[in-house]
């Protein structure tokens, strides 16, 4: 059994108390870390190979090596835990049981990009969530974690919690600052990168929740040691995938980067599909990731490998579909989910969705005519990679793959007016 390293604590009901972590060795990496100079941690993330677990999957080291040094404006170290992508649930897991893990990865984050003050923005709904985070937060300070002289180093670090109010645009990094600061949640214009100019004008660095848990582990035990982990050369580590749909058993896994294939993690760990019916499809990275078919799974979960595959590993969301879910009522549920959430700042995100969710309601109602699946695939191109941000893709890579994968569906509703599991 491959070492836990993120999911170590979960579902220990003490997990979450400063006692619990500091008496396993908690904090020991910052201690380190604070004693380290800023390039040697920065060279030691480097090492590990540790790819952003959001969903975009930069190398985190890389990331913060764009800090500028010579800014003399203040720099910021903020988390985001906007954790809005359907079919996701890792981060909530992480602040309930191991809040002080993402603290400390805060904590040696700051130190090694030279910020004094970081937000962990949470989305709206996380009520429970968040009230575990300030508890946290309220018992580091007291112990002197946090603070103007945080753990005895003379470094000075605060750390502040922000609610979201429920936007999934919130998740896109400059979204997710413009709200920081009180003002509309939509995407920046990009460069400025916000490494050069984020919150409030000043350098800033945006990792996951899932991202910054996994840096105490590195410094306490190397960047060579966690790159090993992983089974490609660019991906290090371990990561959690959050399985939910119609298998047995849905819940979170852990497991070293490409080290299992998507059918491994469905059939051997989360127990093959439930009610012994066929596979159909299954989304493996949240549902902004092109579907795969069901002969398409014997694909290590990994970066690279899902890209060649056409689709994404993303925020490792696996949603899985058995052969009972008609897939133009599944892609229609999907669409309608962007088309509600896009900001309306681009016009082909704006008003492309929309068209795409009447097109579909259109084809689902029996309503549908043969051109309007030519029609479909003509809007989803015009959105994809046409946008600020990747909410336009997001909407439109579910779109063109669910209609190239399952086409007899589609035409199976215009020529039949109803669903083939009808």
């Amino acid at each position: 059994m491959a070492e836990k390293i993120v999911s170590k604590y979960f579902y220990n009901k003490e997990a979450a108390a400063l006692s619990f972590y500091q008496k396993d060795g908690g904090y020991s990496a910052a201690k380190k870390a604070l004693g380290m100079a800023v390039d040697d941690v920065i060279a030691e993330v480097k090492k590990s190979n540790l790819r952003g677990r959001g969903g975009a999957g930069f190398p985190t080291g890389m990331k913060w090596s764009f800090i500028p040094k010579d800014s003399k404006a203040p720099k910021y170290l903020v988390c985001n835990c906007d954790e809005s992508e359907p079919g996701t649930f890792k981060d909530r897991a992480i602040i309930t049981y191991s809040p002080h893990m993402l603290i400390e990865g805060m904590l040696i984050g700051a130190h090694a990009i030279g910020a004094h003050v970081g937000y962990i923005y949470i989305r709206g709904e996380y009520v429970r969530e968040a009230e575990f985070l300030e508890h946290a937060i309220d018992e580091a300070y007291k112990a002197g974690i946090l603070g103007k002289n945080a753990m005895g180093s003379g470094f000075k670090f605060d750390l502040y919690v922000h609610r979201g109010a429920g936007a999934y645009i919130c998740g896109e990094e400059t979204g997710l600052l413009n709200s920081l600061e009180g003002k509309r949640g939509e995407p920046r214009v990009k460069p400025p990168f916000p490494a050069i100019k984020g919150a409030f004008g000043g350098p800033t660095i945006v990792n996951n929740v899932e991202t910054l848990a996994a840096i105490p582990w590195i410094i306490n035990n190397g960047g060579e040691a966690y790159a090993k982990m992983g089974k490609f050369p660019n991906s290090g580590g371990t990561r959690l995938y959050c399985v939910s749909g119609h298998v047995n058993k849905p819940g979170l896994y852990e497991f070293p980067c490409g080290a299992v294939t998507l059918r491994e993690l469905i059939y051997e760990h989360c127990g093959g599909i439930r009610d012994n019916r066929k596979l159909k499809a299954v989304i493996p990275g949240g549902s902004s990731a092109p579907v795969l078919a069901a002969h398409e799974i014997d694909i290590p979960l990994d970066v690279e490998p899902m890209a060649k595959a056409g689709t994404m590993l993303g925020s490792c969301g696996v949603i899985v579909i058995d052969d009972s879910w008609c897939a133009v009522k599944i892609i229609k549920r999907v669409t309608h989910f962007y088309a509600h959430e896009s900001c309306g700042q681009c016009t082909p995100c704006r008003e492309g969705t929309r068209w795409m969710e009447d097109v579909l309601h259109r084809i689902e109602d029996g309503h549908g005519k043969m051109s309007d699946l030519d029609l479909l695939l003509n809007v989803a191109d015009n959105i994809n990679g046409k946008t600020l941000c990747a909410l336009g893709d997001a909407a439109a890579g579910p779109v063109l793959s669910f209609v190239k994968k399952f086409r007899h569906e589609f035409e199976a509703h215009i020529k039949g007016g109803k669903c083939l599991n009808a």
